[in-house]
């Protein structure tokens, strides 16, 4: 069973719909068919699905769910929204984690996997990505995660916003790290649809100042048509 509650954002005017859940197979089964019901969609009326993929732990067992999916995997475009100034191979690359989930046993052609060259180091890294992400049209979805400091995709509280390009170097990441590229919050923000992907009691206290109202970095995700929060393991108190 899940419970819906739509909230509104005073701080930073995002508009919010939360979505509970009440086991990990729940959620995970819900996003898969969200992301795939996206898919259809956009490939019926665009000739192609963007997807943007959140790194981290938190989706890894939805990816790989995807894995075993049947779609048309030939339309697929995938970024990524952040990712790590670390080796290729390191276990910590949000890439190598996508592609040894999901990536790299379906269809999707390797031109159309489009990881962030973070192994480049921030500024030649977000450089790169910036040229690649040129000229792309709006996202169909992006997928997000939240720290339990409130960030989310390599945003951090306290952290000047930058959106001087498309993709955009993070140098003083609170955890390591501390180097990374990150989509910009606008760049973020130019998709049809965003999913939040909530789990585990350890995100709670972000979970209550974004319901409260105050400005984490994940509140400033607001597309055109609000953002969509799949919760498990949290409470929410609005």
């Amino acid at each position: 069973m899940m419970q819906n509650t739509i909230h509104v954002n005073q701080t930073t005017g995002q508009t919010s719909r939360w979505f509970i859940f009440s086991s990990q197979n729940e959620i995970n089964r819900a996003a898969v068919n969200k992301i795939l019901e996206a898919a259809k969609k956009a490939i019926e009326e665009s000739g192609s699905f963007i997807i943007v993929l959140a790194g981290g732990s938190t989706p890894k067992s939805i990816y790989e769910m995807l894995s075993s999916e049947k779609s048309d995997w030939s339309n697929w475009h995938v970024y990524h929204n952040d990712d790590r100034c670390l080796p290729i191979d390191h276990p910590e690359r949000n890439s190598l984690m996508a592609r040894q989930a999901w990536l790299s046993h379906v269809a999707i052609p390797e031109s159309q996997i489009h990881d962030i060259p973070a192994e480049l180091g921030n500024i030649m890294g977000a450089k790169t990505y910036s040229d690649v992400l040129q000229g792309v049209r709006t996202f169909d979805l992006v997928l997000l995660g939240l720290g339990e400091d409130g960030h989310t995709a390599s945003l951090f509280p306290d952290q000047a916003i930058d959106n001087s390009n498309l993709a955009v170097p993070v140098f003083d990441a609170p955890k390591p790290p501390a180097e990374r590229v990150t989509m910009s919050l606008n760049r973020l923000n130019d998709t049809h649809a965003a999913l939040f992907l909530v789990t585990g009691a350890g995100k709670q206290n972000a979970v209550n100042d974004w319901i409260n109202n105050k400005c984490i970095p994940a509140s400033l995700i607001s597309p055109r048509n609000g953002v969509d929060v799949y919760c498990f393991g949290v409470t929410i108190q609005n």
